[in-house]
């Protein structure tokens, strides 16, 4: 399978960002993309950095203008295309919701992010209900899509609940930065944690990982911090961790790389973690805490 993998800076015009999104989604399906991910809530900047209703106005309907947007785009190109929008379910109900669509422009369906995290300039519990879907892998024309949203990257417990239930690859659409005041050897420590964890997800589960991350400074609209600097440093890892390609930590990229979903099989095969799993006593890993 060739991935296209799309990092993109974003501005406060969601019209421009989509148009520009359009334009690298081409790139990408132009130099033989058949899956292209995009990274978290790619129409706009990323306003969960402060806690602000007006920022409701921004969700939409799954199907809605989006779907329809991007639909048309995925069918234009023949590609499988993983977006993340702000859904609106239901007044008063939201979610982070990523659509992936087939080939033909269809809804191959959705995932719901599980995980919601709430932390200074990350304050996504004031704006998403955690999804309601579970780890559900996407069936698509090119295979089993494991998709999971930015804090689910933290979880093995989900990136293992997607390849027991058949995943092909697992592909995390992420915004993920720095805090300006931290010091550039603790920026650091967390983006290298960042990489780590993820190939690490890829060891254990024997699947390539696509990670995708926005760059580019966004400000703090509320002025409480001092805003984030996204890192980029989207990735491709093959089956054993090994880093395919790797983006750049501050420059957009659009990049077309390639994934051997035979050399899953084979890793599987000298590495039979899934056989040595030890089910009949791994009850205890759904306690909030083990006393």
């Amino acid at each position: 399978m060739r991935v296209g993998v799309v990092q993109q800076a974003n501005t406060g015009n969601d019209a421009e960002n989509k148009a520009r999104l359009k334009k690298h989604i081409a790139i990408c399906a132009n130099q033989g993309a058949q899956l292209v991910v995009l990274q978290e809530l790619h129409n706009s900047l990323y306003f969960c950095q402060t806690e602000d209703v007006s920022f409701f106005n921004k969700a939409e309907k799954i199907p809605g203008l989006s779907t329809e947007f991007y639909g048309k785009i995925a069918a234009q190109h023949s590609i499988v295309l993983v977006t993340s929008l702000f859904e609106k379910r239901a007044p008063g109900l939201y979610h982070n919701t990523s659509v992936v669509f087939d080939t033909d422009g269809s809804l191959a369906g959705i995932y719901r992010k599980m995980h919601i995290p709430d932390d200074p300039g990350f304050y996504e519990k004031f704006y998403f209900t955690p999804g309601d879907l579970g780890f559900e892998p996407v069936q698509t024309s090119l295979g089993k899509i494991g998709v999971l949203i930015c804090w689910d990257q933290w979880y093995p417990e989900a990136a293992r609940l997607m390849a027991l239930k058949g995943a092909d690859i697992l592909v995390y659409p992420t915004a993920i930065g720095w805090d300006m005041n931290d010091t550039a050897e603790e920026q650091q420590r967390q983006r290298n944690a960042w990489i780590t964890i993820q190939r690490s997800h890829a060891v254990a589960n024997g699947l390539p990982v696509v990670s995708v991350n926005r760059c580019g400074f966004e400000e703090d609209p509320s002025k409480q911090t001092s805003g984030i600097q996204f890192w980029g440093s989207s990735f491709v890892a093959g089956p054993q961790g090994e880093i395919l390609h790797q983006c750049s930590v501050d420059t957009e990229e659009q990049v077309v790389v390639d994934i051997d979903f035979v050399r899953s099989e084979n890793v599987r095969q000298i590495w039979p973690f899934f056989r040595d799993r030890r089910i009949d006593d791994y009850h205890d890993i759904i306690k909030r805490y083990i006393d």
